[in-house]
């Protein structure tokens, strides 16, 4: 389990589905299983405030991003009151000192994160050479994210064999695609797997 403050009262919180193994909790539980999730919930809360200083207390929103194959991202924001009334589940403490509204949203998306373009390159060729060409890449704080949709892929293609191939090469992001989308840049986008081919792997003499 990852954790980031991202202002004073809110943290991001990355959770693979190892760790959601060792809690005991499948994924499958995360939407059926509420005492289990609200038990993971506050044992998140101790850890972050052990970690980084973050205290909850009253009202807080959780969103939580479901990612295929990698884990989940999970927004705490206190001291707000959530958007979402129609479709949030309410978790409350008897005492009410922690009381939770709770957004969860399976995402399609597969998102990695690279220190360096020239790992991205590299990427680019095995992909291509395995028959990808899709792909979205973004630039945000200096490091490239590349993402996909799980529905604009090939489906000869495995989803967990395309995430094993990018865990080779960059890190699972713990920041959402909406988040890219939103304040980084996007270089290249739908075809990035073939774009990147063309313009740096493909020699001039190869037609």
């Amino acid at each position: 389990m990852r954790l980031e403050r991202l202002n004073a009262n809110r943290i991001k919180i990355f959770l693979t589905f190892d760790d959601l193994k060792e809690r005991g909790i499948t994924k499958e539980d995360m939407w059926h299983d509420l005492p289990s999730v609200e038990k993971l919930f506050r044992d998140m809360m101790l850890e972050a405030g052990d970690e980084l200083g973050f205290e909850a207390s009253g009202p807080i929103d959780v969103e939580i991003f479901s990612l295929p194959a990698q884990g989940m991202v999970v927004i705490v924001s206190k001291g707000m009151k959530s958007s979402h009334d129609q479709t949030d589940d309410d978790f409350s403490d008897d005492d009410d000192f922690i009381q939770m509204q709770v957004t969860m949203d399976e995402s399609q998306d597969v998102l990695y994160q690279f220190e360096q373009l020239d790992d991205v390159i590299a990427l680019a060729k095995t992909l291509y050479d395995s028959g990808i060409r899709t792909g979205s890449l973004f630039l945000f704080e200096h490091k490239y994210y590349l993402h996909f949709d799980e529905h604009h892929l090939d489906d000869s293609f495995d989803v967990d064999t395309l995430v094993a191939i990018l865990a080779e090469y960059g890190n699972t992001s713990t920041i959402t695609i909406f988040r890219l989308e939103e304040y980084g840049k996007c270089l290249m986008k739908d075809q990035a797997v073939a774009d990147l081919y063309r313009y740096f792997v493909k020699t001039p003499h190869t037609k």
